[in-house]
């Protein structure tokens, strides 16, 4: 198993390669003391010590994330921890799928799924700088048939849904979309009469245009009245609609020309090429026996050409490289490596806790709360993790995720492509982990 410093030596080099072509900047050894400054923040590496990171300590994250692999409980681990704008943590270990044995590199490619949601409401925010809504905007100024929703009520014993009218001023706005209080159902709960209805009616199809989206999903009804509750949703998927309403370019030409090409994110998309599908990590979840087995279908299907309805809620294809780029914009208030895609306030409001105290008990997670499209730290004592109050996250449902903490200047990206109770088990370990390797400033 190579070291922290020798892996991170690896991504010095690719990181280094993406500011070098994609950005068009100067490396950070010929570039003038006068320029080092601005050059700070731009995701080369550097010892963990110089940062206030025990290399000793850190590789305690090393071999806990080899003895997941190990253990047999994961196929493969890819990993970044970067603080001050440096990076100081590079790992691959593991394979992409056990049935091949190929390795998992440092640019393997993973499913995101819901760690999509960020980038959409990043991408939703741009176009709020620019005016083209408010937060407090009606959705039904934008898509007419929100006007006419109904919300669920009783399921009859035939299997058909009761309803009643969307209550008065109770209109779902779009800030509502943007931290789950919409009422919107989605595909996460089978047993729920309203996700039947998602299902039975394919409304989340890729296959299918987003206007094609829109219309199923204006006929299903809301789970519960708008502003009432907090309710994980297809709102997001929402979000990518009006992406493509609001600027006029379908929703991955806006990401890729508006976000991924600006920061560098030269392997997300919503679709693996055919030239890179051999770097696609496998989904695995244990069979009878425990052993890990890879899939090909269901979450485990692999898309090769863009989709006719790309999802804004979980749709996209990435690297830890790449997230770890979104991730530090969003560290540095909106800017990276002299690209600026949102101002300081904008970013403040997206990593504010949004809910009110009647939609913070529906949340059910001690010590956080909900800003616009990711989750936040409100008390970390009281979250029962490491992390610093006013950080932010959020996770992929086939087990990657990522977190930005402010207090600590850290972020921290990981890729699994796994199905069961490791998810829960590497995120957390990866937390206590990273945070006991910080000693200083």
């Amino acid at each position: 198993m190579q070291s922290s410093l020798t892996r991170w030596r690896v991504g010095f080099f690719v990181l280094a390669l993406f500011t070098v072509v994609v950005v068009g900047t100067t490396t950070f050894q010929s570039a003038p003391a006068a320029a080092e400054a601005e050059l700070a923040r731009d995701l080369e590496a550097t010892s963990p010590e110089t940062v206030g990171i025990s290399s000793e300590r850190l590789q305690r994250l090393d071999d806990g994330m080899q003895a997941m692999v190990d253990d047999g409980k994961l196929a493969g681990i890819v990993t970044m921890l970067a603080r001050h704008g440096k990076v100081v943590h590079t790992d691959a270990v593991g394979t992409l799928d056990v049935g091949t044995g190929d390795a998992a590199q440092m640019d393997s490619i993973f499913r995101i799924f819901s760690m999509t949601k960020p980038i959409v409401g990043v991408a939703m925010m741009m176009l709020h700088e620019e005016g083209k809504f408010q937060l407090n905007d009606p959705v039904a100024k934008y898509i007419p048939g929100f006007a006419d929703l109904k919300v669920f009520t009783t399921e009859n014993a035939d299997g058909t849904m009761e309803v009643e009218d969307v209550e008065r001023g109770k209109r779902i706005t779009i800030r509502d979309l943007m931290k789950h209080t919409a009422g919107l159902g989605y595909t996460l709960n089978p047993r729920h009469p309203v996700t039947k209805a998602f299902q039975a009616n394919s409304v989340l199809d890729p296959n299918a245009s987003l206007q094609t989206m829109i219309d199923k999903l204006v006929q299903v009804p809301l789970i519960a009245q708008p502003q009432t509750m907090w309710a994980y949703s297809s709102a997001v998927d929402v979000q990518g609609y009006l992406v493509e309403q609001l600027s006029g370019q379908p929703l991955g030409d806006f990401l890729q020309e508006r976000i991924f090409e600006p920061l560098g994110m030269v392997d997300t998309a919503f679709y693996a090429p055919p030239d890179k599908a051999h770097r696609v990590a496998a989904m695995h979840s244990p069979n009878a026996e425990g052993e890990l087995a890879a899939s090909a279908t269901g979450r485990g299907a692999l898309r090769t050409t863009p989709p006719a309805g790309p999802s804004g809620g979980g749709g996209l294809y990435g690297t830890a490289p790449d997230y770890i780029r979104f991730a530090q914009m969003l560290l540095n208030d909106g800017e990276l490596n002299g690209v600026r895609l949102l101002s300081p306030r904008t970013i403040e409001m997206m990593r504010s806790n949004h809910l009110t105290d009647d939609q913070q008990a529906t949340y059910r997670r001690p010590g956080q709360g909900w800003g616009l499209n990711f989750s936040v730290v409100t008390d970390g004592a009281a979250s029962g993790e490491s992390w610093s109050t006013g950080s932010y996250y959020w996770v992929g449902i086939a087990g990657t995720w990522f977190w930005v903490d402010p207090e600590e200047d850290l972020v921290f990206v990981g890729m699994i492509q796994h199905s069961g109770a490791a998810i829960n088990e590497v995120q957390e370990l990866s937390r206590s982990l990273v945070y006991q390797a910080v000693v200083g400033d």
